[in-house]
């Protein structure tokens, strides 16, 4: 396969209208010129980050070792570390794509930073972590990923409220989803109310994809019947559909109309968690069966070179797909397996995950900090 061929079926996912963003960023992508040859010949307009992909960074790169080491001789916290390092990257990505931003209104060219996954739970704790972090990095593109926890929505309406853009993250549940875009229509709201320009504001919110197949497939394999065995693979396509579903719902509705008088912009979906778990399954699918306009799909570079290798896009594969995907839920009830129970585990693995993943990279610079005392 040659890298023109590769190039091109990237373009089609693009022209399509999915946002294609990378999940993982380094300094070593940033200084090496490979983040902007992604952004060059990989359609790539976006990036996100987690505190595990910094603790990767940090593990792996020998550029942050001077940094370590003079801010540790200053006698800087592991937590003033963390700050330093991941803004630093977080700020010299957003520049990166600053022609990006530009060039799309400030649609894409957006780099993700997540509040302390500590303060999932933490309502004035995420709002001023969010608020750290907006005025650390101090770019226009960048984007706040704050958790939908039960605390977490009224940091979002907040956060917005005073002209932050967000990343809604942690989204696996259709009614949490619906939450989640109640908070960013409030959001809106209140910025309006505090005199911001809402043409300004951005926000995605990240339902998260093979997480759900991963649950389910367990369960229908406990389960084991021929019946129970056909249906895996199948559920977190269904689920993302049928977010989509909800998303036209919404900003079809009368209230975001009225918000969008005031030059408002949608909340797109964003397909997170896109890199396929099981080797059985076609390593495309959670991009592949999720094509439709409006929407950012954010993928390990694996999967995108797996994309740019043998992803066929055929049209819209989400818009009219509802019917088939409630079919799916149906089948599944069927078996015994209830959505509601499903989703309820999935969200706190996720949370527990999201704080696990911070507890690594404070261990990880931690030994760094120790390693540049020697």
């Amino acid at each position: 396969m040659t890298s023109d061929a590769g190039t091109d079926r990237l373009e089609k996912l693009s022209s399509a209208g999915v946002s294609i963003w990378l999940d993982d960023l380094s300094r070593e992508r940033i200084e090496s010129g490979n983040l902007a040859e992604l952004v060059k010949d990989k359609h790539v307009v976006g990036v996100t980050t987690n505190p595990t992909i910094f603790a990767a960074a940090v593990a792996d790169g020998e550029r942050y070792d001077d940094q370590v080491a003079g801010l540790t001789r200053g006698g800087a916290t592991v937590e003033d570390v963390i700050l330093e390092l991941t803004t630093d990257d977080v700020r010299n990505a957003c520049d990166e794509l600053t022609d990006v931003s530009h060039a799309t209104g400030g649609k894409d060219g957006r780099v993700s930073i997540e509040v302390a996954p500590t303060l999932a739970f933490d309502t004035e704790g995420t709002i001023e972590s969010a608020q750290q972090l907006w005025r650390k990095v101090d770019r226009q593109n960048l984007l706040i990923k704050i958790p939908a926890t039960d605390e977490g929505l009224p940091a979002i309406t907040q956060t917005l409220g005073e002209g932050i853009s967000v990343n809604v993250t942690l989204i696996f549940g259709l009614e949490r989803y619906e939450a989640v875009m109640d908070a960013y229509l409030a959001g809106l709201e209140q910025a309006h109310r505090n005199g911001w320009d809402l043409a300004q504001l951005h926000s995605v919110a990240s339902f998260f994809v093979s997480r759900v197949d991963s649950e389910v497939d367990k369960r229908l394999e406990e389960i084991g019947t021929d019946e129970a065995l056909a249906l895996r693979g199948k559920a977190a396509v269904a689920n993302a559909r049928l977010a989509f579903e909800k998303y036209e719902e919404v900003f079809s509705g009368d209230r975001f109309a009225a918000l969008a008088e005031h030059g408002a912009l949608p909340q797109r979906p964003l397909w997170a968690s896109t890199g396929v778990k099981n080797p059985d399954y076609d390593d495309t699918m959670y991009v592949a069966d999720l094509v439709t306009s409006g929407v950012v799909n954010t993928m390990p570079e694996k999967t995108m070179d797996a994309f740019a290798d043998h992803g066929v896009v055929t049209g819209d594969t989400v818009r009219g797909t509802y019917d088939d995907a409630r079919r799916v839920f149906e089948a599944l009830a069927e078996q015994g397996i209830g959505y509601d129970e499903v989703i309820t585990a999935l969200e706190k693995e996720g949370v527990d995950k999201f704080v696990a993943s911070w507890h690594e990279l404070t261990e990880t610079v931690e030994k760094q900090m120790e390693s540049s005392k020697s």
